[in-house]
């Protein structure tokens, strides 16, 4: 990495844990973060499709080069299996085509870094069902967990939890019992600065392991069925 011949180094930041296909640009220096642009489309069935036109936007709109990026970030969920992996494939490529390394960002710490007090982050699992964590200032509390609002709601009564956000928070705020706020979605800034000192350390790339906390939808038949009945 170029860090102490450069003022700045360029951070690369993805994220498609959610439906929010989430790309950014952002500088880190000795001083901070400093986000140069971000591109979020909301669209959960199209992560693949639209992730790539997104980075390519992000560089022709900002005039940075792809071959000045020095690090990516990647959110690595928790998050639907097809969704999620269409970003940390994408990073992963980025990093071996630049030799430049990867560093995996919580999904739902990007969401809960900018709370304050105690704070439920949840994120729409499908099936009825949240990816959830406690935080508190911040700062996670719990490890990441799915589960059916209706069945997580009695803990956030016993925590005294009346906040959220996220948007599973949102789609069954009136279950859960909180009252939700921005962001919705993991910020692209929140994902640079989680992973900002790791870049300035010049840390190792570090294997991208995807948070999917339960099996694929997908899965192969146990047994073959006959073609003819």
């Amino acid at each position: 990495m170029r860090w102490f011949r450069l003022k700045h180094v360029l951070l690369l930041v993805l994220d498609t844990a959610t439906p929010a296909i989430t790309a950014g640009l952002a500088e880190v220096s000795v001083d901070g973060e400093h986000l140069l642009a971000e591109r979020v489309t909301i669209n959960a069935r199209a992560h693949g499709e639209l992730l790539a036109a997104q980075i390519q936007d992000l560089f022709a709109s900002t005039g940075k080069s792809v071959t000045g990026l020095s690090a990516i970030a990647a959110g690595v969920g928790p998050g639907p299996y097809t969704g999620l992996r269409a970003g940390l494939v994408t990073a992963a490529t980025f990093s071996l085509a630049l030799d430049i390394p990867t560093y995996g960002v919580g999904t739902l710490d990007a969401l809960g870094a900018a709370t304050s007090g105690d704070v439920l982050v949840a994120t729409d699992a499908r099936r009825r069902e949240v990816y959830w964590g406690l935080y508190r200032d911040g700062s996670p509390r719990t490890p990441a967990g799915v589960e059916k609002p209706a069945d997580l709601a009695p803990l956030l009564v016993a925590e005294g939890i009346a906040a959220g956000v996220g948007e599973g928070a949102q789609r069954y705020a009136d279950v859960l019992g909180v009252s939700v706020s921005d962001p919705l979605y993991p910020p692209a800034l929140q994902l640079a600065r989680l992973a900002a000192d790791r870049v300035r350390r010049q840390a190792p790339s570090e294997q991208l392991t995807p948070l999917y906390l339960r099996k694929p939808d997908a899965v192969e038949p146990s047994t073959r069925k006959p073609v003819l009945t």
